[in-house]
């Protein structure tokens, strides 16, 4: 059989082919392209902690006549990201293979890369951010946190608030990160698809029609998100509040779809579970993939374009240095579930330890319009159930959620899905009082004007 770089390289002509004129390099001109090849793939391994790759994973750089690796006398390379500028690459990387994975930045042309995190454990999957920041995975006591911190390793700021694994797959263009966590939020269970804000606040479901696995989600130029699935990609658009199927190929997608051009992706897929990925080009509306790069008994995966591509959108942090933090809901019968009117009595909040456990922290009036103002405590696992005037459950919240120190939340409902408006009005709840119902356990006030 060929050494892995050189049968690489036969396959080259036909990996280089899909370029289009707005996918050029920004070093020589010619189409470049970035993949990671391993024995074995696991796309879901990180929902349980475990490492995605063999040990032989490897990053290589396939750019006009040139392919090999990214980054020589490394251990192991994956999680390839391009700079906006499409001039640096971020990776994850182990220089010896009993170190931990870490984040490093390469040079594109230079020999030598640099070390961005210095930590014990292992960080994964990077991904750049405006100013000079990146996000990424940190494995922080046995669990996966999405951290973000600035280039040179410093300022490290927490974004995940659960005790389950979250794991980045895109930054949007709207600037939130796009991230996947098990379903209900807070569990190891079903893969599902969330935002959060880059500080850490307004953390969300992308989408409400939860059930089936969803994962290596990716925003592309229309803003549809695309995500692999059982039954093979799937996108959320805009226009609809439920995923909407992709006629492509039979076979499985890993996911991480590239754009190669306005409707041409680039992609993994296999034809089962026997066999190994490969990197294919799909054509929206063909019936047919095109072969781009495969390699006998290894998976090639994580298809990145060398490329220039726009910044996100930066926005100023809407937190407050408040110990807690203020959640409003306009109208708790706003749902996705139907509640009789005048049924919800009250809400109640719950939050969880880190051991698992979940303490209660107390109970507020819902108002007759469904409004309710309360204030948490920050930085936490939190969890909250709707009750009626006889204190049975109506509905509590199967996962968690967090808000950050200092967030002023406002929600048009309970579970009401992105899509939904507010009415115009003044919820009851402010007629009443604009001081929230403290449910933190201290009698310190945190704001809410």
């Amino acid at each position: 059989m060929l050494p892995r770089s050189i049968l690489v390289a036969v396959l080259l002509v036909i990996s280089i082919a899909f370029a289009s004129p707005r996918n050029e390099s920004t070093a020589t001109g010619t189409p470049g392209l970035l993949y990671t090849v391993a024995k074995a793939y696991d796309p879901l391994a990180w929902l349980y902690g475990s490492d995605r790759f063999s040990p032989d994973a490897t990053i290589f750089l396939a750019q006009g006549n040139i392919t090999g690796p990214l980054v020589r006398n490394f251990a192991a390379t994956a999680d390839p990201a391009v700079s906006f500028d499409g001039q640096k690459v971020l990776f994850a990387g182990k220089s010896r293979a009993q170190d931990p994975w870490q984040i490093w930045e390469l040079a594109l042309g230079a020999d030598l890369p640099r070390r961005v995190t210095q930590t014990k454990e292992d960080c994964i999957r990077p991904f750049y951010l405006p100013g000079d920041r990146i996000v990424y995975a940190h494995n922080v006591a046995g669990r996966l946190v999405v951290e973000t911190s600035d280039l040179a390793g410093g300022n490290v700021l927490p974004l995940t608030y659960i005790s389950s694994n979250a794991f980045p797959t895109d930054v949007l263009h709207d600037g939130r990160i796009l991230f996947e966590s098990g379903f209900p939020l807070g569990t190891d269970a079903t893969p599902e698809i969330y935002t959060v804000y880059s500080d850490g606040s307004g953390i969300e479901s992308y989408r409400c029609d939860h059930g089936a696995a969803r994962h290596g989600s990716r925003q592309v130029s229309s803003g549809d998100i695309v995500f692999a699935t059982a039954h093979g990609l799937q996108r959320f658009t805009s226009a609809r509040a439920q995923q909407v199927s992709i006629s492509a190929p039979a076979g499985e997608y890993a996911g991480d779809v590239v754009e190669a051009a306005a409707g041409d992706w680039i992609v993994a897929w296999r034809p089962s579970t026997s066999s190994q990925f490969q990197l294919v080009r799909w054509t929206a509306g063909s019936g047919e993939l095109t072969p781009l790069l495969a390699q006998p008994a290894e998976n090639v995966i994580q298809p990145t374009l060398i490329a220039q591509h726009a910044v996100p959108n930066r926005h100023p942090s809407g937190l407050h240095d408040w110990p807690n933090a203020n959640l409003l809901c306009l109208n708790a019968y706003t749902s996705k579930y139907s509640f009789a009117s005048a049924s919800i009595h009250s809400v109640r909040f719950y939050a969880r330890s880190s051991n698992g456990s979940t303490k209660l922290l107390g109970t507020a009036p819902v108002e007759q319009d469904g409004s309710f103002f309360v204030q948490v405590p920050n930085d936490q696992p939190l969890q909250l159930e709707l009750l009626d005037a006889n204190g049975k459950t109506l509905k509590r919240e199967s996962g968690f959620f967090w808000m950050r120190r200092g967030e002023q939340r406002v929600c048009v409902g309970c579970h009401a899905g992105p899509e939904t408006a507010p009415e115009n009005a003044v919820p009851v709840v402010l007629l009443k009082s604009t001081t929230p119902a403290d449910m933190t356990g201290s009698a310190q006030s945190a704001g809410g004007h």
